[in-house]
């Protein structure tokens, strides 16, 4: 006869609301999240933790507690600049200021003007509602939201033609926060009604990305020498998305290879990346060759650029362009594009 086998229980913790045994406690933040979680654990939050943007963080303090002191929902709030700077993370953190819940949707999402109006209709006095690349929302659209923005009601209209009429809805106090990547094509009335303020988020110093992946190091379970955390944020292009992309994806070369996140660890994934100390990926450095090589630096034209890289004048416009450009490696002339001294001498 077997006999019985005991199992004592591990003692039990708490974590985010929730129990945790001893071997749970030990380990990294993602692992107790999921990994599913991964992105949401690493965004800041609370204010002390988010790193960069001095003048917005101040701004918004201010009137998120004044806004909260007189018991008032806080005035609306669009939020731009380009992909990966923390706009969704401020977001966030007003919510938690005003100590709301925050409903979330996108441009793109809200298809019908009876989508926007149950939206609205189903918020609670106070609530955020945060609209993520809202200048993809149809004019239609926008044109419901200038009322509800402005006077706090929604205008319906019931029925067609002759019989036709106007149902105005009253909406619980509520603020906007909307955010976009493209602020010139959001129409002038709908800016003007972002009371709140228009906040603009900046590219961040490497200073402030090597705090930035110190803190996700931590969150990873990973530990990496201050030297190396450097170079991932002089290749990150400014950006703490990008940063934290370059830095998981070092992470996960390290566990393949059962070592440390060492220099040489670093490297190879920058090289299986094609990232080079610029930053610069493939793209990039294709059309840098072809402006040097095939066209002796310039100028040269976009639609003859676009031949020779084989990339669409809009993404070499609008996503490889301006990132030579504020790095100062191509100039945008009357004649067309031209490759400036440092890049003659990057690419040689």
């Amino acid at each position: 006869m077997s006999t019985p086998c005991l199992i004592t229980p591990l003692p039990l913790f708490i974590y985010n609301g929730e129990r945790m045994d001893e071997q749970q406690k030990t380990k990294p933040a993602f692992e107790r999240d999921g990994a599913g979680n991964l992105d949401q654990t690493l965004r800041p939050q609370s204010w002390e933790e988010y790193v960069g943007q001095p003048k917005i963080k101040e701004n918004l303090r201010i009137l998120l507690t004044a806004a909260r002191e007189r018991g008032h929902a806080a005035e609306h709030i669009l939020l731009y600049g380009p992909p990966g700077l923390g706009k969704t993370t401020l977001a966030h953190l007003i919510s938690k200021t005003l100590g709301t819940n925050m409903r979330t949707t996108s441009g793109p999402a809200i298809e019908r003007v009876g989508d926007l109006a149950a939206i609205l209709t189903n918020l609670s006095p106070g609530d955020v509602l945060f609209i993520d690349e809202i200048h993809r929302l149809s004019k239609s659209i926008e044109e419901v939201l200038y009322p509800a923005m402005e006077s706090g009601v929604l205008d319906i209209i019931i029925g067609k033609g002759p019989s036709a009429r106007t149902v105005q809805l009253d909406l619980p106090p509520f603020t906007l926060v909307a955010a976009t990547t493209r602020i010139s094509l959001l129409s002038s009335p709908l800016r003007s009604r972002f009371s709140g303020g228009t906040f603009r988020l900046e590219f961040y110093a490497d200073e402030e990305i090597g705090q930035i992946l110190t803190r996700s190091a931590e969150l990873l379970g990973v530990s990496i020498d201050s030297s190396d955390l450097t170079r991932i944020a002089k290749r990150c292009r400014a950006t703490p998305r990008t940063a934290n992309y370059l830095l998981k994806r070092c992470r996960d070369l390290a566990q393949l290879e059962h070592t440390s996140l060492s220099g040489d660890i670093l490297e190879k994934t920058f090289d299986l990346l094609e990232v080079d100390t610029l930053g610069l990926t493939r793209p990039d450095i294709l059309l840098l060759e072809a402006l040097i090589h095939k066209f002796h630096g310039g100028p040269v034209g976009l639609n003859t650029l676009s031949a020779a890289t084989g990339e669409e004048m809009a993404t070499i416009e609008d996503v490889i362009e301006p990132y030579l450009i504020r790095q100062g490696l191509v100039e945008r002339t009357p004649r067309g594009r031209v490759a400036t001294t440092r890049a003659h001498e990057h690419i040689s």
